[in-house]
């Protein structure tokens, strides 16, 4: 059998995916805990949020698909599928950000505290603007 390489663009994919699973399990929001009140926080797992999960798992799925298959090419095996994964994560994201603003989760004393008590969104963050790089890089490729 033959098998092609996975490439740069497609590793940056896994590498983000790996980061995206890290950013949902850590708190993407935290309220209390100060002046002796109880903290209570939430992570990806709510809400919208959930999508940047998904598709972290479908970036996995995606990349080993190829191999899985054998030799045989696979059609969804394309830069517009995983467009199509950036997309999602990012209106996930941006949905689960706005319900959030509504809710009141991010009121903070001053602005250094989105990282200290939401380090969760940081992190998919970078891990959504990595995982864009990749899909640039395979767009670039041309490589259907």
């Amino acid at each position: 059998m033959h098998r092609r390489p996975v490439g740069r663009a497609r590793l940056l994919a896994v590498l983000s995916a790996i980061i995206l699973v890290a950013g949902c399990i850590l708190p993407w929001w935290t309220r209390g805990g100060l002046d002796s009140l109880p903290a209570i926080s939430g992570n990806a797992f709510e809400g919208s949020g959930i999508l940047v999960f998904i598709v972290a798992m479908a970036i996995v799925a995606l990349v080993t698909l190829p191999y899985a298959a054998g030799d045989r090419p696979v059609a969804v095996d394309s830069w517009v599928s995983y467009l199509v994964l950036a997309i999602v994560a990012w209106l996930g994201l941006a949905a689960r950000v706005a319900d959030l603003g509504i809710q009141g989760a991010f009121v903070f004393r001053e602005a250094a505290e989105l990282i200290t008590r939401g380090p969760g969104l940081i992190v998919v963050i970078v891990g959504l603007i990595t995982f864009s790089e990749a899909v640039f890089e395979m767009a670039r490729e041309g490589r259907h």
